[in-house]
């Protein structure tokens, strides 16, 4: 079965994270993206190891484990976009693709006659996305970001770590580019509206999504916290602000993720620890009451914990309907009976490992089935297959500075 954007052709000039994760997703949709890199460079994430894959005999290639993270499904052509040859080439893409990623500084692209209105020019249809650290307009419009700037600047890392005095105290950041990955989320979801929206008005759209307001926006609960209370979120390390008891619970062999949910939740879990009394307590009886007394209630439940094993208390807590888990390294989460069931873990043939590793996209359709079949590419592994595409000769190819250079 044809994946449900099997019809769509998308012209992906990101590079990085947040872009090419949204590039990811929608070919992993079915969509087929072309890929635009620099000769001989390619995108920056190929040299951010290591580490870097290794070919059938053992040697690392130039692709590093991050590049390979958000690259799966598309087509790489390399192109030089200071040359008019590669410009026209990347014209000739636009005018024939349903969307366009690209995450330059703001006004970069509008230098080579490349930004919205250059393209809308020659494809009235396309949905172009911008995707940058602080948006099109502003007074940071024109300022260089990362995630981890974001992730500061944005209040993340200010409800992220144990609060200031504990051992390890003081703001952490999320251990993966969640500020990139959100941002790719957010643009891949924008740009799928625009597309459903051009099916009614047969017109097509720009999209500027900003990094700093994709953080603000899912601050979601602690945001809204502080807008009713007027009081500045905290960090409280693994415990939850809101719901209690949600915190991280030490056994005799390890650790325990203890997350009620409800009042219910809470019953069950009295009963299934031996202290049943604890849930008519008019201290915890209530989700508020445990919030507001959880420095009471916490060491009741730690002392308990510690008595016995890991794999006994979640046997316990399960069997009695009490989320729980224990803390899995990566290697553990990828092993979990659950995500091999669902296969989540995938091999995908390459044309120079042999196989590459792949984490598979989340997404399940009963009438449209994703198939991942294709590796994230060489640098400029389809650079021919596609100017033949667009009937451009060998003479063409060497204008736009794009000569093919697969390679491991």
């Amino acid at each position: 079965m044809a994946g449900p954007l099997s019809h769509i052709r998308v012209l992906d000039l990101s590079r990085i994270m947040a872009g090419p994760w949204a590039g990811q997703i929608l070919a992993d949709l079915g969509a087929d993206v072309i890929k635009v890199e620099r000769p001989g460079a390619g995108d920056d994430t190929r040299s951010w190891g290591p580490p870097f894959l290794k070919d059938r005999d053992g040697n690392e290639t130039r692709d590093a484990g991050y590049f390979l993270a958000v690259n799966r499904g598309k087509r790489s052509i390399t192109l030089d976009l200071d040359k008019p040859e590669g410009q026209n080439v990347v014209r000739a893409i636009a005018a024939r693709s349903d969307i366009v990623l690209e995450n330059f500084k703001v006004g970069t692209l509008a230098k080579f006659g490349l930004d919205y209105q250059s393209l809308k020019a020659v494809n009235e249809r396309l949905i172009y996305c911008s995707i940058t650290g602080f948006g099109q307009t502003g007074p940071k419009r024109d300022l260089a970001a990362y995630d981890f700037m974001i992730q500061a600047m944005g209040g993340l890392m200010s409800v992220t770590g144990e609060p200031d005095g504990k051992p390890g105290g003081g703001p952490e950041k999320v251990g993966v580019p969640i500020v990139d990955i959100m941002s790719g989320m957010y643009a891949a979801i924008a740009v799928l509206g625009a597309l459903a929206r051009r099916s009614e008005t047969g017109k097509g759209d720009y999209v500027d999504i900003a990094m700093l307001d994709v953080q603000v926006g899912f601050l979601a609960n602690q945001a809204m916290n502080y807008l009713i209370s007027g009081k500045p979120p905290r960090r409280t390390g693994n415990a939850h602000p809101n719901i209690q008891p949600q915190d991280v619970f030490a056994c005799r062999d390890g650790h325990v993720v203890l997350v009620v949910g409800n009042d219910g939740q809470f019953a069950a879990f009295c009963k299934a620890v031996g202290r049943s009394e604890w849930a008519s307590d008019e201290r915890f009886a209530s989700n508020g009451g445990r919030v507001r007394n959880i420095a009471i209630l916490r060491p009741l439940i730690a002392e308990i914990f510690a008595t016995r094993d890991m794999a006994d208390w979640i046997a316990t807590l399960e069997a009695a309907g009490v989320p729980c888990g224990p803390i899995n390294t990566v290697p553990m989460a990828l092993d979990d009976e659950q995500v091999r069931h669902r296969g989540m873990r995938i091999d995908i043939a390459h044309p120079v490992a042999g196989s590459v590793p792949q984490v598979a996209s989340p997404m399940r359709f009963s009438e449209a089935g994703l198939v991942f079949d294709r590796a994230p590419p060489l640098l400029g592994q389809h650079t021919d297959e596609i100017l033949r595409e667009l009937g451009l000769d060998g003479t063409d190819h060497q204008a736009a500075g794009a000569a093919a250079s697969a390679g491991a």
